[in-house]
């Protein structure tokens, strides 16, 4: 069964409070989306502890519900 992008975005704010959450849905199959996720708390962070952050806020869902997440992490301007 496929995931509700603003599960998704639900999710994502629920763990990172902070978060700016961006969702699209690539394929319009609820399968294949995009998220780009901005926060402040992502700071002093390389990118992989970042990405890291985001989907373990998805709780294991990647791979399952999930099928695909095309992610980008940024810290605000």
């Amino acid at each position: 069964m496929p995931m509700a992008a603003e599960d998704i975005a639900d999710m994502i704010r629920a763990a990172i409070p902070d978060a700016q959450v961006e969702i699209t849905d690539l394929a319009g199959d609820g399968d294949h989306y995009a998220a780009r996720v901005v926060a402040e708390s992502f700071r002093g962070m390389n990118r992989v502890a970042q990405q890291r952050a985001v989907y373990a806020a998805l709780g294991g869902r990647m791979g399952g519900v999930l099928h695909a997440l095309q992610l980008t992490t940024a810290v605000p301007n």
